[in-house]
């Protein structure tokens, strides 16, 4: 637990105790206490906690909120607890103030645990898959899963950080009606070369990538699938190219800084038999039924909006049915504890649907957590951009990278919660700036490790500093950044609960606003070596808190810039 955290139960303790007291002496009537919440208030000028106790107790204890308050607060003891002093607020509210001792247990509580400040064993080493970008392999990654990367790969690591044990997974999609079109579309680019007339279908994949596979596979083989079967020919065509297409992938969202511990097939579902089994389950169960030829769900039994077709009257499964056995496959099958996908804000319809056959097998379906991604629109010179500048064609996750830094798209993908939609602005992308809200975040860091140096090549170094030393870190922005970095890991916790990076992508940025404000208010050197001393290990802790959540999110912390 973090000093913060400890604070706060020690409180708690303080609290109950009190009532305890009081009901002992006759200031209270007997009564069972309440549960309460202890808070931080929205304006710190009420004091750096505050408790409902009171105000939640006056049925227990049949007086009013104010009397309760007041009984509590004369008999509670605060020796221990890091807090000083109280007052009473309002009809019964009681707010709680930081005593010195705080303020320096905090920092060292940061350089004890360096860059392990900020885990905690909050996720009791649950089982998590997050499956995250999953692109069709048919082509080129897009802007949209350029958010979806970064939101998936930092939601990992968020979760890895707040005590769940984490595996990323990427979903291949090498089966069905986009493989087929693949293989269609290879097959006319390849008899193209050889055969004139031959037009290429409205629908088909109209892409350079399609062309230059054609022409590749061509140049190995020359002519020889020109007069086989098309079933053969296209077979051949997407054994060639397929591979490549998902080795560009790995690469491609390797240079992104995202590395998968799975890359899970679709064909594996079918060639194992686990699309065939849970059709047969569902309609074991009675879940299914027979309507036009085809295998209807029974989904509205089970909170779908409508039942949905399972088998096509052709004998095919549907795109759900591999999806169902995904999902099983995570949940049962290899029995992660939670599955979590990032989806695009397209598929709000199809959520329900998956929840629902998951139920019918007898799955808990709250184990399977969505999140949905809202579209990316690209910004330069104050309007929305579409086209590459080197390529002239729609920019992809490669043409993007090669166009912005690496640490500016992690970040900025991250600066909105994933259900809003983002206006990723190119140019501040950039721009070397305070402007730009990663620059600025990499500058705090920068700046502090200069101040270290300067002070080095004055032979000032660093030491350990006394609580009484610490104690001396009254100037507000001081206190206001200490207790900054003292929320840490109850930030990292709910972010995690949350499912939201973005918000230790703000606390970050809001850290590094209240470092540059204590820099210009709060010369670190000093004539008062005691005091030089516990601002130096201020500046520290703020460099090892920036520096722990640019390294989770896999952003460069620079010394210098």
């Amino acid at each position: 637990m973090s000093t913060a955290q400890i604070t706060v139960k020690k409180l708690n303790d303080a609290i109950r105790k009190a009532f305890e007291s009081a009901v002992s002496k006759g200031l209270l009537p007997e009564g069972e206490i309440p549960s309460f919440n202890i808070e931080i208030p929205a304006d710190r000028s009420h004091g750096d906690l505050a408790t409902n106790a009171a105000m939640v107790s006056a049925r227990s204890f049949r007086s009013a909120p104010r009397k309760i308050a007041e009984a509590i607060t004369s008999e509670i003891d605060l020796s221990g607890t890091n807090l000083d002093r109280f007052e009473i607020a309002g009809p019964g509210f009681i707010n709680f103030f930081y005593a010195p001792a705080f303020y320096a247990a905090v920092l060292e509580e940061i350089k004890a645990k360096g860059e392990n400040y900020g885990r905690s064993d909050f996720g009791g080493g649950k089982r998590v898959l997050v499956e995250f970008v999953s692109a069709n392999p048919t082509g080129p990654m897009h802007v949209g899963n350029a958010r979806g990367g970064a939101l998936g790969d930092q939601l990992s690591s968020l979760l890895d950080e707040a005590g769940y044990q984490v595996e990323r997974e990427f979903y291949v999609n090498d089966a069905g009606n986009q493989i087929e079109k693949f293989g269609l579309s290879l097959e006319v680019r390849y008899l193209q070369l050889y055969t004139e007339g031959i037009e290429m279908p409205e629908d088909a994949y109209h892409g350079q990538d399609i062309t230059d596979h054609a022409k590749a596979f061509a140049e190995i083989n020359g002519d020889k699938y020109v007069d086989c079967s098309s079933e053969e020919r296209r077979k051949a065509l997407v054994a060639y190219a397929l591979p490549l297409n998902i080795a560009g992938l790995e690469r491609d969202l390797l240079k992104y800084r995202i590395k998968y511990d799975n890359w899970f097939r679709e064909s594996t579902l079918h060639n194992n038999g686990a699309v065939k089994k849970v059709v047969d389950m569902l309609t074991e169960k009675g879940h299914t039924y027979e309507k036009d030829g085809a295998v209807w769900f029974r989904a509205e039994q089970f909170g779908a909006d409508k039942d949905f077709v399972l088998i096509r009257s052709n004998g095919l499964p549907t795109y759900v049915v591999p999806d169902i056995a995904y999902h099983y496959d995570k949940l049962v099958t290899r029995n992660f504890d939670i599955a979590i996908d990032i989806l695009g804000a397209d598929h709000h319809g199809y959520v329900p649907r998956l929840k629902a056959a998951l139920t019918a097998l007898g799955v808990d379906a709250d184990r399977l957590n969505v999140v949905l991604m809202q579209m990316v629109r690209l910004i330069k010179n104050g309007e929305q951009y579409k086209l590459s500048k080197r390529s002239g064609k729609a920019i992809t996750l490669v043409t993007l990278l090669d166009e912005i830094p690496i640490d500016a798209a992690r970040f900025f993908f991250n600066l909105r919660e994933a259900n809003t939609h983002l206006d990723f602005d190119l140019d501040l992308a950039v721009e070397k700036s305070s402007q730009n809200p990663v620059y600025y975040v990499q500058y705090a860091h920068a700046r502090i490790c200069n101040i270290v140096k300067k002070l080095a090549e004055e032979n000032i170094q660093p030491r350990d500093c006394t609580a009484q030393e610490l104690a001396k870190l009254t100037a507000p922005e001081e206190i206001e950044l200490i207790i900054k970095l003292a929320s840490f890991e109850d930030e990292i916790i709910c972010a995690a609960k949350d499912y939201d990076p973005s918000r230790i992508t703000k606390y970050v940025y809001d850290t590094a606003a209240l470092f540059h404000k204590f820099y210009n208010a709060c010369k670190v050197k000093s004539e008062d070596e005691s005091l030089m001393q516990a601002r130096l290990a201020l500046c520290l802790a703020v460099k090892t808190v920036i520096a722990n959540i640019l390294k989770m999110f896999k952003i460069d912390a620079p010394e210098s810039m």
